[in-house]
């Protein structure tokens, strides 16, 4: 082959080689939504579509609801599965689960909907010590493994109390039974430390009290926002909690 024929081929692997990556070859970013407890990935219905059309990755976590690890090893699955950054958004119970499981490098932002964000070391139930029941907690109905579900009459008075009835009616129907337990699991982790995090506070919520969303959020130095709805909000206002989740997105570079 002539010296020119060799000296063509090789600047041409250069250049390729040096050449920087274009838009597709970068990762696409994704959002990871984890349900909390008498709920399934469902819940995210209305929110997921309006994500998908800002061209983003969108993958709901389906919880066991069994323990803290299960839920955080089914979520940290899902997470290690997408190529690119990830948006961990967690809605009530699941905010235990995302933030220990948004330990994981992938993660770059985290989102809380109605969540718990308890500190480390601390449960759910040691969060409410010294209070009186939640009023919703005589709507649990316990079944022979220890698991609980809400009954319908509790999902249309605390839980989705501003969804139409047959909205109601679907929530009931798919939510994913808890184990009792995982009331009582400590927070191992705590991703928010030294991830940035934003918070909705869900001002009508029946199931945790609107003052205590925003001590927690004001605890873990989330951005906070604050949405006239029931501990649904993102069945409520799916616009809404999209543009926070977005918000979150268009942190990460």
């Amino acid at each position: 082959m002539p010296l020119t024929h060799f000296l063509a081929l090789g600047t041409a692997v250069l250049l390729t080689a040096t050449a920087p990556a274009s838009a597709a070859d970068v990762p696409k970013k994704t959002v990871v939504l984890v349900h909390g407890a008498f709920a399934d990935g469902s819940s995210w219905s209305k929110v997921i579509p309006l994500l998908q059309a800002k061209g983003l990755n969108v993958v709901a976590v389906q919880n066991p609801l069994s323990s803290l690890a299960a839920d955080v090893d089914a979520t940290m699955r899902v997470i290690d599965a997408q190529p690119g950054p990830v948006i961990l958004v967690g809605h009530s119970w699941a905010g235990v689960v995302i933030s220990q499981a948004g330990v994981n490098d992938k993660v770059k932002a985290l989102v809380y909907v109605a969540a718990f964000a308890p500190p480390k070391g601390v449960s759910i139930n040691e969060l409410g010590k010294g209070q009186p029941p939640p009023p919703w907690a005589g709507a649990l109905q316990p079944d022979s493994g220890g698991y609980l579900r809400l009954s319908a009459e509790g999902v249309a008075k605390y839980f989705a109390q501003d969804l139409p009835p047959a909205e109601i009616g679907v929530i009931a129907a798919t939510q994913g039974p808890a184990f009792s337990g995982i009331f009582d699991e400590k927070l191992t982790a705590a991703a928010y430390e030294t991830k940035p995090s934003w918070y909705i506070v869900a001002r009508h919520d029946g199931m945790i009290p609107p003052a205590a969303e925003a001590a927690m959020a004001k605890a873990i130095g989330a951005k906070v926002t604050e949405l006239p709805t029931s501990h649904v909000a993102m069945l409520a206002k799916p616009r809404e909690v999209a543009d926070v989740i977005l918000a979150a997105v268009d942190s990460v570079k």
